[in-house]
């Protein structure tokens, strides 16, 4: 199962990508914790997170955000129906172009970057703006990198390889890791994004480039604006050029707003990033995996196979994000205490950081929940609908960010981010159901309410553990521990982890839930 070469199922691809995307952001908590540590939230780190938005944007208007996603819809056509070499041709012709095209767009803001920074960035000041400025042109080529990469990944995701999907991230995480201490002492936060280029160049470029020609593919610099892969590729992928998700848009536009108070792009980066470390554990882990056998499904025409299969996805990912994201609201504060607070990090940084974390968390159901629905639609060759939608839906949520930053502040951003995916994950689904793709009757509603109910229950029996007697009791036992904070940390965690545990077992249980039987025998327990 180990081999690059080896053919997964569904549920081995998805085990193989959940290990690999918790190892991943288990990198990203060690990548945070090393920035925060040099740079809590300072002026370096304000710019050092900026300086990811334009590349992102490049990368996401170009390349529509997307390139692994929709050539795998594409090569699973080919494969399918026997014409493989065709698709390696189209491959050729599809990169060829792209390289052409975005490394022009990638000089080109190479030379706009500084009115760039000072247009989107309007509460950064000279010097902040300049070393932004630095930062975005050092990170700017990696997205040649990651395309051409998810390109080669494509090839063997239709293979249903995922072994080297599942190393590649790792590989990109630590870069930045390894830069930073290799050069940080010369370079300064500037070793960072070195760093971050150069594992972008050997993680998702250079394995997926390397392991795609051992399966046979062969990448030749072919022009050839007929070809048929090509055509099939751009109307795939215009759609995502054309429009924007909030999926992706969320992060800029709370960037935007958030460079008009001092520290807050950092603090609100250090949330997203906490965030999104289970969320991509859930959904997009899942949603990658199932994202061939979503299109093989409807290839074959396979319809309500397809649909059952999207909407066991959905019920699934979701009842885990209802779960998770009572935890994280709870547990979040003494986790961000333990791994972050030191160095430049005080504890005022923590605890406004686990704030904003605990306002994004209540919204993970649903962005584990449009992660499968959207690859519902992109497995079906359908791009044009849901970004249609996705653009539709950022537009109005613009003067909600706008509204509650003014009225709330920062934490405003949090808030209206809940709103704006709320809005996202509804109108996709929606749109599933009036097309007749994925019915809204099929979810598991009693499922979800079974781990609603469990959430809540969890949740609640570890705040008054924490902020009642209880607590008072934790802390009280804590002060006779050496390194008092630390360890206070580090008990609060445990206790307040295994009593969530017990609490969700117990509620799942007593309503008739399999997910406690089912998990137990996944992880040997029974």
């Amino acid at each position: 199962m180990l081999r690059p070469s080896h053919a997964h199922s569904a549920f081995s691809a998805t085990v193989v990508l959940m290990v690999s995307t918790f190892l991943s952001r288990i990198i990203g908590l060690v990548r945070v914790k090393y920035i925060v540590w040099l740079f809590g939230r300072g002026m370096e780190a304000d710019a050092l997170n900026a300086a990811f938005v334009l590349p992102d944007m490049i990368s996401y208007f170009l390349v529509g955000g997307a390139a692994s996603i929709t050539f795998v819809t594409i090569l699973t056509r080919y494969h399918d129906s026997g014409r493989e070499a065709e698709g390696e041709r189209s491959l050729s012709v599809i990169l060829t172009t792209m390289y052409i095209v975005l490394g022009a767009a990638i000089l080109l803001a190479e030379i706009i970057a500084p009115w760039y920074i000072h247009w989107w960035f309007p509460g950064f000041d000279d010097s902040k703006a300049a070393l932004c400025v630095s930062l975005t042109r050092i990170l700017l080529p990696a997205q040649l990198f990651f395309f051409a990469g998810g390109v080669f990944g494509a090839v063997l995701l239709v293979r249903k390889q995922f072994n080297v999907q599942a190393v590649a991230p790792l590989i990109y995480g630590m870069g930045t890791i390894v830069g930073g201490v290799l050069l940080v002492r010369h370079m300064g936060v500037a070793s960072l994004a070195l760093g971050t280029v150069a594992g972008a160049f050997l993680g998702p470029f250079f394995l997926n480039a390397y392991f795609a020609r051992r399966a046979g593919t062969h990448y030749r610099p072919i022009l050839d604006w007929h070809d048929e892969g090509l055509r099939e590729w751009v109307r795939l992928s215009l759609p995502l050029m054309a429009g924007v998700s909030l999926v992706t848009a969320d992060s800029w536009i709370i960037a935007h707003y958030a460079s008009g108070t001092s520290g807050a792009v950092s603090l609100m980066s250090y949330a997203k990033q906490l965030f999104t470390a289970p969320m991509a554990v859930l959904a997009q882990a899942a949603g990658a995996a199932s994202m061939p056998f979503f299109a093989s499904l409807w290839t074959k025409k396979q319809h309500y196979e397809f649909a059952t299969e999207v909407a066991d996805s959905v019920s699934r990912v979701a009842c885990m994000g209802l779960l998770v994201a009572s935890g994280m609201m709870v547990l979040g504060k003494p986790m961000i205490d333990l791994f972050f607070v030191g160095g430049r990090f005080t504890l005022a940084d923590s605890h406004q950081c686990a704030a904003y974390f605990a306002v994004f968390s209540i919204s993970m159901f649903l962005w584990s929940a449009q992660a499968i629905y959207a690859r519902a639609f992109y497995a079906a060759g359908n791009t044009f609908l849901p970004m249609a939608a996705g653009t539709v839906v950022t537009v109005v949520s613009l003067p909600i960010y706008s509204g509650l930053y003014h009225g709330l502040g920062a934490m405003g951003l949090a808030v209206a981010s809940d709103i704006g995916i709320a809005m996202q994950t509804l109108t996709i689904a929606a749109l599933l159901h009036k097309r007749r793709m994925v019915s809204l009757a099929s979810l598991d509603y009693i499922e979800l309410g079974r781990c609603l109910a469990a959430g809540v229950a969890s949740g609640a029996a570890v705040w008054l553990l924490l902020d009642g007697l209880g607590g008072y009791l934790v802390h009280a036992f804590a002060a006779h521990l050496p390194r008092q904070s630390r360890w206070t940390d580090l008990l609060v965690l445990l206790l307040g982890s295994a009593l969530w545990l017990v609490i969700a077992d117990r509620v799942l249980t007593r309503a008739g839930s399999a997910l406690p039987r089912v998990a137990r025998k996944r992880l040997g327990l029974a």
